[in-house]
């Protein structure tokens, strides 16, 4: 993805190239995409009680990291119920609004970002962080996943934060 071109300019780019391609599938994504973006923009207007707000790319990225979310519940749930047909659909989703997002951690670069935060919160506040101490140190770990440009699944970094902590 790139930066010079706006999020929402960029998918109604792949729109029209999609159709063109005669591609169903991925046009109803780019199309759910949209809407969303679309969706937040309006919320954030409502709020903020402006004529024309554009959404950043964080907030952007919040809410497709949100429709990635749904998804993987959506397969977990259709897998369970039978359903194999529209569980691939879902994942086909995933990978097209992947597209669209940072890359992804992966367990060992989570890993290492996880202890190189855990590090520093341990230096600034004095002793190794305990579980109690969850809430601050996911904290840190998602800044320094932030701070980097990648991301990670918030279930991920929890699971990896609280194995730091447990050693």
């Amino acid at each position: 993805m790139t930066e010079a071109v706006p999020m929402e300019a960029q998918i109604s780019q792949q729109i029209v190239a999609a159709m063109k391609a005669h591609d169903a599938e991925r046009t109803g994504t780019l199309r759910l995409i949209k809407t969303a973006l679309m969706n937040k923009a309006i919320e954030k207007r409502a709020a903020q009680k402006q004529l024309e707000v554009t959404l950043t790319g964080p907030e952007s990225e919040q809410v497709l990291a949100g429709m990635i979310k749904q998804r993987r519940d959506s397969i977990d749930q259709f897998t369970q119920g039978g359903r194999p047909d529209l569980a691939a659909k879902e994942a086909a989703e995933i990978v097209v609004i992947e597209e669209f997002l940072p890359k992804a951690l992966d367990q060992a670069g989570l890993a290492k970002l996880a202890a190189e935060a855990l590090a520093e919160l341990e230096a600034a506040i004095g002793h190794k962080p305990s579980a109690k101490e969850m809430g601050p140190a996911m904290k840190a770990v998602q800044a320094r996943i932030q701070a980097s440009g990648l991301r990670a699944e918030g279930r991920m970094v929890s699971e990896m934060v609280k194995k730091h902590l447990a050693s």
